[in-house]
């Protein structure tokens, strides 16, 4: 999380830092939970899709009836008539040419997914934190070098820009065009069938720039490649973290950065579960283990042996068995060697 107390703010003119500070809202301290994140995005990126279908009666418009059984084929409907390749043809079934498919579906499948709203809540706060640390800006691949501090704040004037002119001057001001430029020249043919179906390009995403009242600062910024703009009163997972991944560079307008303590008060805010997460360090440390009881000794169970395999086993139920053992053995060799004798 960010701890800075202060923000300062680039003029809207000349991009050079002013006198002028902020203090960080609360939101720039909430938890950040990739965990959370990625899974309110995957559930909410569902909620734009359009139903699709095959048509009902695919697979299904011959006439076509199984011949049964004892003509040595497949009982598999088969198309009817002669004098065409097609009669005889097995149809309908999915492993047939022409037949439907398996499951055909239907426009009535579960399109949409409801997520709680206090995860929703949870997933932007964390969103938002999350942008505040460059070092996250950066694993994602922003161009962030030349920016003299996250998160950026420009002067209030920059929302009654109206050219994008003045957008272009002021990015290169701040140190924020060559996340444009790398944006720009991301800008390639998409692979796969997409580049038919009216999405013929894909791009990069760019700085997301957030402001509170439109005076113009919508027109001065949307033709910037991968640059987005969003009210800071309707802020959307769906760009403050793309594709599910943490750490959009954002470009907040002062009244739009002074509204977040507004929106997110600090008593409103989710809060960690622990203070500490290194866990190991607090499981080892000396006030937890002054309290923990010492290690057992771990006796390991004796192994269970057949006393009519093992004599010292035998010795021990019945201390007489040696004795017996003993003279089961003489009296053996003793018959052995009469024998050998009358032999």
């Amino acid at each position: 999380m960010a701890a800075r107390p202060q923000v300062s703010i680039h003029g809207c003119e000349d991009g050079a830092l002013i006198s002028r500070q902020l203090a960080l809202p609360a939101i720039f301290k909430a938890p950040i939970r990739p965990d959370v994140v990625s899974f309110v995005h995957t559930n909410i990126s569902k909620n734009h899709r359009q139903a699709y279908a095959v048509s009902k009666e695919a697979g299904h418009q011959t006439s076509a009836e199984s011949w049964g059984t004892g003509r040595a084929v497949a009982r598999i409907p088969r198309v009817r008539g002669g004098g065409t390749h097609r009669s005889g043809q097995g149809a309908y079934g999915n492993m047939c040419r022409s037949g439907r498919m398996f499951a055909p579906t239907k426009t009535w499948r579960k399109w949409h997914r409801r997520v709680n709203r206090k995860m929703r809540r949870y997933a932007i706060c964390s969103a938002v934190a999350a942008s505040a640390l460059p070092a996250l800006l950066m694993a994602r691949g922003h161009s962030i070098d030349k920016v003299a501090e996250v998160p950026c704040v420009i002067e209030a004037g920059v929302e009654s820009f109206t050219k994008t002119k003045q957008a272009v001057t002021l990015m290169k001001a701040i140190g924020a065009y060559d996340d444009v430029e790398k944006a720009k020249e991301s800008k390639k043919i998409r692979t796969g069938v997409g580049k038919i179906r009216n999405r013929r390009h894909t791009m990069r995403k760019g700085p997301l720039v957030i402001y509170k009242e439109d005076n113009g600062i919508t027109k001065a910024f949307r033709n910037l490649p991968g640059v987005t703009l969003l009210n800071v009163n309707r802020l959307n997972l769906l760009h403050l973290a793309p594709g599910g991944h943490l750490g959009r560079f954002c470009i907040w307008t002062e009244t739009a950065f002074q509204a977040l303590g507004e929106i997110y008060s600090s008593e409103t805010l989710p809060r960690d579960v622990m203070k500490n997460a290194d866990l190991t360090r607090i499981i080892n440390s000396d006030e937890i283990q002054r309290g923990v009881r010492p290690t057992k000794d771990q006796r390991r169970p004796a192994i269970k042996k057949n006393p009519l395999k093992n004599i010292n086993v035998m010795v021990r139920l019945n201390p007489y068995a040696k004795i017996a053992k003993r003279a089961a053995t003489l009296a053996l060799l003793k018959r052995a060697k009469a024998r050998a004798v009358a032999s």
